[in-house]
Formats: structure tokens, C-alpha cells, sequence
């Protein structure tokens, strides 16, 4: 969920009152087949907050009622953070019996909320930049290695299970940064319509794949591969020869289809996505 690619605005309507995150909620359960005062009944909510060598990064954690242990996930949310949307997934992952961290990356310049109301990419964009201009380049790998000290350290995740590492649209290099920073701990990982995970530079994420171990999944956008043609390619490339083969597949979806509360939402193409998600992990020993 970048910015508008058809010559269109991007608005994306931040502005949620508590109701409208249940009825958000509601649906999105249809979706998957459960009932939303299940999903509810099942699963605990919590923010936390996590401290990081910047400061202390607040975070929403999710995790199966009832007692017991469960494998976790770390799922990076898209360019305007931590919001009900992201909410809704990490409630819907958990009631799939996962321990779910949502953080929120821009931490250091807002806490909550990044942006409240409706929010134009073609209009309001340069609002974004002092809040990701604050996130350095040793910033994410920083950030990561807190918040899966934290995860770690919760008494509801069980560490024979493999970590599993999910992200959205600047999540997507986050995902194959943190497979590979944390190869000892990370085994399954989904990056769903990344922005910048393949590149010329010496610095793209996709050069990462010799330290990386985890089972891993690229959910590609239609019209970022239509500027990228050779990125699914690539990708695959990189990992097989790695001798660690991912999946790379183009769906038939625009830039952020996979979030609810985008213009290019497609709720199809999105469960699809989740669908491969859920497998990718358990594929990766996150189960």
C-alpha cells in the first residue's frame, strides 16, 4: 500500500471508531469461516509495550485463550502502521493458534496511530517522510532483534516451534531481512506485495537468500510486476541457488490488495494469500 498506480487517488479512511473495527472484524471472520464472537472468544488482545536499544516500541499482541503454548508470528505491518486493519488480521491469525506481535515501526516519532483520517498517497505522502526518514539503516535490525527477544520471552509462545515472519508492502524487505538476521529462529516467512525486496543495488534483500533457512513465499502485485517483470524470476533464482527453493507467484491484484482498508483491496486474491500464508509456515515447522 504504497501510492496510487492507475492514475487514480490512493485514499485509504483511517478514521475507525471501536464499532466499525467489529464490524471490519465480523467480516473478515465470515471470510475465513468462523464466527466472529468465536474469533473473539478465542483469542486475547493486549498492547504492549517493547523495549528497543531507540526506545520503547508499542505493539499489539494477540494470542489463543486458554493455556498452553503456541508457535508465534511477527507480522510487520505496511507504510501507515499499526491501525484497526492490522488489528483485525493479528486477532484472526491468533484465533488460527499463533502468538501474534503487531509493532508498531514508527515508534520513534508517534506512537498509536500514524495518521488519523482519510489519507491521499497522491496528496499527503510527503507527511510520511519524517516518520520513516527516523528509522536508520541498522533501525530494522535493531528493531528485530528486540521484538523477537520479546516474543521470546512470552510464556504463551513455545520455542520448539519455529518462528514465522509475515509483512506488508515495506514489510515485504523486512520479512527476507529478518530471515536472514535471525536464521536460527525464523523457519517460515510471507512477504505480500513487498516494495524493494528484489534490486540492483548490492544492498536488495533478495541477495540475502545464502543466510536464509526459512521456507519462503513472495506474493507479488500485478502492477508491480508489470514494472518489474523479471522480479518472481529473480527471486527464485536467488534461492535456488541458495539451495533453499521459494515460492514467487504474481496474483491478480493491485498493490495492497491484501489490506482491507486500501483501495485495491481484493478480498479473493486476499484470502488466497492468507491461505499460502498459513501454509508457508506450516511448511517452515511454524506449527
Amino acid at each position: 500500500m504504497c501510492d496510487s498506480d492507475n492514475g487514480q487517488p490512493f485514499i485509504v479512511d483511517t478514521s475507525f471508531t471501536r464499532r466499525s473495527v467489529v464490524l471490519t472484524l465480523s467480516s473478515m471472520a465470515a471470510a475465513a469461516a468462523l464466527p466472529a464472537c468465536a474469533a473473539a472468544a478465542k483469542v486475547v488482545e493486549k498492547d504492549v509495550m517493547v523495549p528497543t536499544p531507540d526506545g520503547t516500541a508499542d505493539a499489539a499482541l494477540f494470542y489463543p485463550a486458554g493455556t498452553g503454548s503456541w508457535p508465534a508470528v511477527l507480522m510487520w505491518p505496511d507504510i501507515l502502521g499499526l491501525r484497526p486493519v492490522f488489528r483485525e488480521m493479528g486477532r484472526r491469525l491468533a484465533a488460527e493458534g499463533y502468538v501474534v506481535l503487531v509493532p508498531n515501526p514508527f515508534y520513534r516519532t508517534k506512537k498509536g496511530l500514524l495518521v488519523e483520517g482519510p489519507f491521499d498517497f497522491s496528496k499527503d505522502f510527503a507527511k510520511l517522510q519524517p516518520h520513516t526518514s527516523a528509522i536508520k539503516p541498522d533501525g530494522t535490525t535493531k528493531d528485530l532483534t528486540a521484538w523477537v527477544a520479546y516474543i521470546d520471552g512470552l510464556p504463551q509462545v513455545s520455542k520448539k516451534a519455529k518462528l514465522g515472519v509475515t509483512g506488508y508492502c515495506m514489510g515485504g524487505p523486512r520479512v527476507v531481512e529478518a530471515s536472514a538476521i535471525r536464521a536460527d529462529r525464523i523457519g517460515g516467512a510471507m512477504s505480500n506485495h513487498g516494495g524493494g525486496v528484489v534490486s540492483d543495488a548490492p544492498t536488495s534483500p533478495h541477495l540475502l537468500a545464502p543466510k536464509i533457512k526459512a521456507k519462503t513465499f513472495f506474493a507479488i502485485a500485478q502492477n508491480d510486476a508489470m514494472r518489474q517483470p523479471d522480479q518472481a524470476d529473480k527471486l527464485k533464482a536467488a534461492y535456488a541457488a541458495a539451495g533453499n527453493p521459494c515460492g514467487a507467484e504474481v496474483y491478480k491484484a493491485d498493490h495492497g490488495w491484501c489490506v482491507s482498508d486500501g483501495a485495491a483491496y481484493n478480498k479473493g486474491e486476499a484470502e488466497r494469500a492468507w491461505t499460502q500464508m498459513l501454509a508457508t509456515f506450516k511448511d517452515g515447522g511454524v506449527a
